[in-house]
C-alpha cells in the first residue's frame, strides 16, 4: 500500500483530471479512480504527439499504475475510453464545464481517498458535455454542472439543506439560501434580510428546470461561495482558474449591452 492508500499495482478506469509537461515529453498526471481516488502519476512520453490526445484533462481512460516502493511516484500507461476533451471542442462552454469540473475535483480531492459515488458522477457528468449543440443543450450542460457541485459539497460533508425554510420551517417559495448554514429561506421568511441572502435558483430544487444565465450566474455564485469558504479556504487554495473562467463566461451572457459572445470552440 502506498501512504495515500493505493496499491502498488492496479488498473482501473480512471477521469484525468490534470496533465502537465514533466522533462522533455513525460507527462505528470492527476487521475480520478473508483477505487484508489485521487492519484498522480507519470506517463513516459505522455506529452508526445502519439499520446498527448489521450491524457487530456475530462477524458475518460484505461489506466494501468504501478509503483515498486509506497513513496515513489508511479508510472502510469493507458488507454482512452471516451475522448471527453474533443467533443467539447466544438463548444467554448462546454470545454469550460469540462475543465472546471476536472479542476474542482483535482483541487477539493485529498489524494488517495475513495469516493466511489462521486466518481461515479463525475465520470457521467464529464461523458454529457459537449454532446448536443444549441440553447437547449447549453441550459442542460449548465444546471447538471449546478448540481454536480452540490454533490461534490455534500460528499465533502457540506451538503446544502434545501428542504424546508430555516425560519418558518414550510416547504414552498424557497428562494433564498443562508450563506452562513447553508439552509434555504422562504421569500417570507427573508423578510428585510433578503439582500444579505443567496438567491436560489430553481433548478437545485426542480430537476426539470435547466434555468436561464442569470439563473447560472446566481447558481455559481452559491456554489462557489462554499466551495470557497468550507472546501479551498482551509486548504488555502483559491477557487480553480478554470471555475473563475467557467463564471466569467456565464456573466457575460447577462450583459445586455455587449455582443452576444461566441460560444464555440473557434476563437474570433
Amino acid at each position: 500500500m502506498t501512504a495515500g492508500g493505493a496499491s502498488l499495482n492496479w488498473e482501473a478506469p480512471a477521469l484525468v483530471l490534470s496533465a502537465s509537461l514533466f522533462g522533455e515529453a513525460n507527462a505528470l498526471v492527476h487521475l480520478f479512480t473508483s477505487d484508489h481516488g485521487v492519484v498522480h502519476g507519470l506517463v513516459r512520453g505522455g506529452m508526445g504527439r502519439r499520446n498527448a490526445a489521450t491524457w487530456q484533462p475530462g477524458n475518460l481512460v484505461q489506466a494501468r499504475w504501478h509503483a515498486r516502493l509506497p513513496e515513489q511516484l508511479g508510472s502510469v500507461s493507458g488507454e482512452i475510453i471516451q475522448a471527453n476533451a474533443a467533443r467539447c471542442l466544438g463548444s467554448r462552454l462546454s470545454l469550460a464545464c469540462l475543465s472546471s469540473i476536472c479542476a474542482v475535483t483535482d483541487s477539493a480531492l485529498p489524494e488517495g481517498e475513495r469516493y466511489s459515488g462521486l466518481f461515479d458522477d463525475t465520470g457521467r457528468v464529464a461523458s454529457l458535455f459537449g454532446a448536443e449543440s444549441g440553447e437547449q443543450a447549453t441550459a442542460f450542460e449548465m444546471a447538471t454542472l449546478l448540481r454536480w457541485e452540490r454533490i461534490l459539497l455534500q460528499d465533502l460533508g457540506f451538503a446544502l439543506n434545501l428542504t424546508e425554510c430555516a425560519v418558518t420551517g414550510e416547504r414552498a417559495d424557497l428562494v433564498y439560501l443562508s450563506p452562513r448554514t447553508g439552509r434555504a429561506v422562504s421569500r417570507q421568511g427573508a423578510g428585510t434580510w433578503a439582500s444579505r441572502l443567496l438567491p436560489l435558483p430553481g433548478l437545485f430544487l426542480n430537476p426539470e428546470d435547466t434555468g436561464i444565465p442569470a439563473d447560472w450566474s446566481a447558481g455559481l455564485r452559491l456554489t462557489g461561495h462554499f466551495l470557497t469558504r468550507d472546501v479551498f479556504g482551509p486548504l488555502h487554495r483559491p477557487l480553480p482558474a478554470a471555475r473563475i473562467r467557467l463564471a466569467d463566461i456565464v456573466q457575460s451572457l447577462l450583459s445586455p449591452h455587449r455582443q452576444k459572445p461566441d460560444l464555440s470552440g473557434e476563437e474570433s
